[in-house]
């Protein structure tokens, strides 16, 4: 797995960053190799990608969200080779008119083309560059396209105990205590 974190400030309030970024309709001005994205329901999107020649879709789903803070998503399905993916995006206030918007993502590199690319950086360097034409995209327009303020929990965590054997066992009951 590989794990990319990149950041840019930008020159708006955070609700305004926070509530374009909720607008993934709006992501193919910003983000190269983005052709197309369909959002199908408040936490399912799919995404139509041309990279290096080669086209895929996948669908995303939002496993968390909470306005002004943060995005969390990962692909879901019967995803193509080189889409399995996930990551958090955050918001951070650093004055009334600046925000840092931070992402964080993992992915599976599957083909040769593929490795070498995370060997050498290229997918952080096309993350950076799509932040930076974020920052460009938002602090032209001023002013959000759109908004969705709805709030998404992130879902609970089960926990598998380990017998000495090493053979999970199901989640304890609400309450118990994980050995």
């Amino acid at each position: 797995m590989t794990t990319i974190e990149k950041s840019v400030d930008v020159e708006v309030p955070v609700t305004t960053a926070y509530n374009q970024w909720t607008q993934f309709e709006s992501f193919p001005a910003f983000m190269e190799g983005v052709e197309k994205i369909n959002q199908l329901t408040a936490t399912r999107t799919h995404w139509v990608t041309k990279i290096g020649g080669v086209s895929r879709e996948f669908d995303a789903e939002i496993t968390e969200q909470h306005p002004d803070e943060r995005i969390a998503w990962h692909t879901v399905g019967d995803t193509e080779e080189g889409t399995s993916h996930g990551g958090v995006v955050t918001f951070h206030r650093l004055n009334d008119t600046t925000t840092r918007v931070n992402l964080q993502m993992e992915y599976q590199p599957e083909s040769l083309t593929e490795k070498a690319g995370a060997a050498l950086g290229l997918v952080g360097h096309r993350v950076k560059g799509d932040l930076d034409r974020f920052k460009d995209f938002i602090e032209k327009q001023g002013t959000e396209t759109g908004a969705w303020r709805g709030d998404v929990d992130a879902a609970p965590q089960h926990h598998v105990r380990r017998t000495d054997d090493g053979r999970g066992e199901p989640p304890l009951a609400s309450g118990s205590p994980i050995l």
